[in-house]
């Protein structure tokens, strides 16, 4: 601790920059260095944004080719999963976002924003970090939150293609109001079997022609089992519908299971004559005239237990 021209810290230099919650201008100013960073720079690659430049359903910006070589190649898939967080498993599921450039503010900044400077095509306003700017989910077109509050009408202001309130897409909001509208409006639409740009999702009708073919498969087979019960009634010989009426199986309601009582019925009379007529078993029981006396034509059943009446004087 010595010679090396340090010193010992005291408590109260230790605690004078102890953890505190960052003030509001603190908050502000880390939330504007993120919104700088993601409208200009892919999340994914880390590579500077260059149109075409495409959306998420939260609002975030991707280079198309990004999108393209994750989607089809499965490149850089962790990063890619991590910061959709599975928002994007398709093209659907994306929307090509269409800035206009402002020319003259492009010019002036001499090549330093790499993709151009955007703007609103009808306030003017710069499209960028701390501007609320949207989108229009099919169409893609772009305008400051001002103009589409403005303008009444649910048509797009350039290309008049239709839309629905909850179609307005924030870019890069951090409003948890946006953010909440945004996560509730994509478990609504995967509900429905749409992605986000309205789109089929994909595997809908895979996932539909299953289904039906599972349900074809079900009713098939209860008509299968259904014809197989009305054709084993109708072959039940009359032997087999006494044997049912005989025993009370005539009561059951159900046909089919009637049916299943006077089969079994019918096979367990069938095993006992098998049994009866079995060479062996007719060879312990005698076959005699009863009008004959016993004496040497007793069987083994009788034998010793029966003895003849000249035995006996």
């Amino acid at each position: 601790m010595g010679n090396d021209g340090g010193s010992i810290p005291t408590r109260r230099e230790l605690v004078k920059e102890a953890a505190r919650n960052p003030t509001a201008t603190e908050i502000k100013e880390s939330q504007h260095e993120q919104q700088e960073y993601y409208w200009t720079t892919d999340p994914i690659s880390r590579e500077p944004l260059s149109q075409p430049v495409v959306s998420d359903a939260n609002g975030k910006l991707y280079n198309k080719a990004t999108i393209l070589e994750f989607l089809v190649e499965g490149a850089r898939k962790e990063d890619a999963q991590t910061v959709t967080q599975g928002a994007v498993k398709s093209l659907k599921d994306v929307v090509e976002v269409k800035f206009e450039v402002d020319e003259e503010a492009t010019k002036q900044a001499n090549g330093s924003a790499k993709h151009g400077i955007w703007k609103c095509p009808i306030t003017g306003d710069k499209l960028g970090p701390g501007s609320k700017a949207v989108y229009l989910v099919p169409c893609g077109h772009a305008f400051s939150g001002s103009a589409i509050k403005e303008v009444s009408g649910e048509k797009c202001l350039t290309c008049d293609t239709e839309y629905a309130s909850n179609d307005i897409i924030p870019i890069l909001s951090v409003s948890s109001a946006d953010i909440a509208r945004l996560s509730l409006r994509a478990k609504t639409l995967q509900e429905k079997g749409l992605s986000h740009s309205l789109k089929k999702a994909t595997g809908g009708k895979k996932r539909k022609k299953k289904d039906e073919v599972a349900e074809e498969h079900t009713n098939g087979t209860k008509d299968v089992k259904t014809a197989s019960q009305k054709a084993d009634g109708a072959r039940e010989s009359p032997t087999v519908k006494d044997a049912a009426e005989s025993d009370g199986s005539n009561r059951i309601n159900n046909a089919s299971t009637a049916s299943l009582t006077a089969k079994v019925l019918q096979e367990q009379e069938q095993a006992k004559k098998r049994r009866l007529e079995n060479d062996n078993v007719r060879s312990l029981f005698s076959k005699r005239d009863p009008s004959k006396p016993y004496e040497k034509n007793s069987d083994f059943m009788t034998r010793g237990f029966s003895m003849p009446s000249k035995s006996k004087g």
